[in-house]
């Protein structure tokens, strides 16, 4: 058994197969971030978040400033509902890592997430500071700036990331339906709130790594976290 081999077998969806590997492979060496890395993210997709978190520990024991490590184990934190520590590790990340938009971006989900709206949009704020052009972030402020009534914030919120992106709304959303239509909108983005769902946490982090390649490892790991909710 090998590290490729393992990989081949998480990333085909044989997390069983995948985990044996693991487990053979780390019991057979030294303490290796890469190795618990894996493993927690297939503990995670099996739905053994309990035993992932330990395997998240370890790694942020081993590499204690790798602000990627830490944000990843808040998020485990909050999928557990530990939310006072997943917040210290996000603030922790930020701290460490404060030139990065990524890490405000992240905290001002968690935020909205746990209710602190205008927490969350002091976050957006800071991560366009940082980049103005994400329009990820924009979109995702307009997001709170309307759960909070700012009606015309979260327009400019929302033209802004259309611009950036180079999105022209179509004329029947220019000219939307009569107001006892928009009711199904509302009430899907309530329930949203209530159930953290793949695609709404993916909308939400779509294009905050900058690398792409973590952005990927990223994304495949919250998708087999929720296959599982």
């Amino acid at each position: 058994m090998n590290l490729e081999k393992g990989i081949e077998l998480y990333k085909a969806g044989k997390f069983e197969d995948a985990l044996s590997v693991f487990n053979q492979l780390i019991s057979n060496s030294e303490k290796s971030a890469e190795l618990h890395l894996f493993r927690g993210r297939i503990l995670s997709r099996l739905g053994k978040t309990d035993e992932a978190l330990m395997d998240f520990d370890l790694i942020v024991e081993i590499d204690p400033y790798n602000t990627n490590y830490i944000s990843d184990r808040a998020v485990v934190l909050h999928l557990l509902k530990r939310d006072e520590e997943a917040l210290i590790e996000f603030d922790r990340a930020a701290n460490l890592d404060p030139k990065n938009p990524y890490r405000y971006s992240s905290r001002a989900y968690f935020k909205d997430r746990i209710g602190d709206l205008k927490g969350a949009i002091e976050d957006y704020e800071k991560a366009i500071e940082l980049d103005p052009e994400d329009a990820v972030s924009f979109n995702n402020k307009g997001l709170v700036e309307e759960k909070l009534g700012y009606k015309e914030r979260s327009k400019k919120s929302f033209d802004k990331a259309d611009n950036l992106v180079g999105y022209k709304p179509s004329s029947q959303e220019l000219n939307p339906s009569p107001p006892e239509e928009k009711v199904v909108d509302k009430t899907e983005i309530s329930e949203t709130k209530e159930k953290l769902t793949p695609s709404y946490y993916l909308r939400i982090i779509g294009s905050l790594f900058s690398d792409s390649k973590t952005r990927r490892e990223f994304k495949e790991f919250v998708l087999g976290i929720f296959k599982k909710k």
